[in-house]
């Protein structure tokens, strides 16, 4: 039975089980954001360790099939970065990666705007251009919140 389980566990479902897992913790940031649910399921450590998860695992059996740094040319020019992510395994490594990266951002987004007042419609968009699109959704809201902030800063 372990071994049936384990069989399951592999790049394609770790794929569709983040990649559909994450729209959840999204929902609740754009719908619910101050909700104790939300706070308790997105604002903590739990979608990261969950994300984390897959990611070890797939860093592990990436370990056990080689060495791991054989295949991670990322500074060797945009070549190294193409044959890079030729590799399966290291393209979903790193798309786990932005995934958590991009809901995290989307936390501090819905924090942030708290802290500032700043009304959930002008946060909802913000946040749908981090999910797709990470840094720009970032830049975005950081623009908008300049007008509620009333300043300019660059490291809050």
């Amino acid at each position: 039975m372990l071994n049936d389980v384990l069989n399951l566990i592999n790049p394609e479902t770790i794929y569709l089980v983040a990649n559909w897992g994450v729209i959840p913790f999204w929902l609740l940031l754009i719908f619910i954001p101050n909700h104790s649910i939300t706070t308790f399921f997105v604002q903590s450590i739990i979608a990261p360790l969950l994300l984390a998860i897959g990611y070890s695992y797939l860093s592990y059996n990436l370990y056990l099939e080689k060495n791991i740094l054989d295949s991670f040319e990322l500074y060797n020019g945009i070549n190294g970065l193409y044959s890079m992510f030729a590799n399966e395994t290291i393209l979903l490594i790193f798309w786990l990666h932005f995934l958590a990266i991009s809901l995290f951002v989307g936390a501090w987004i819905v924090r942030d705007a708290k802290k500032y007042f700043i009304p959930r419609i002008i946060v909802i968009p913000c946040l749908i251009f981090t999910y797709f699109t990470g840094p720009v959704g970032l830049v975005i809201y950081w623009f908008l919140r300049i007008f509620f902030s009333k300043k300019i800063s660059f490291n809050d």
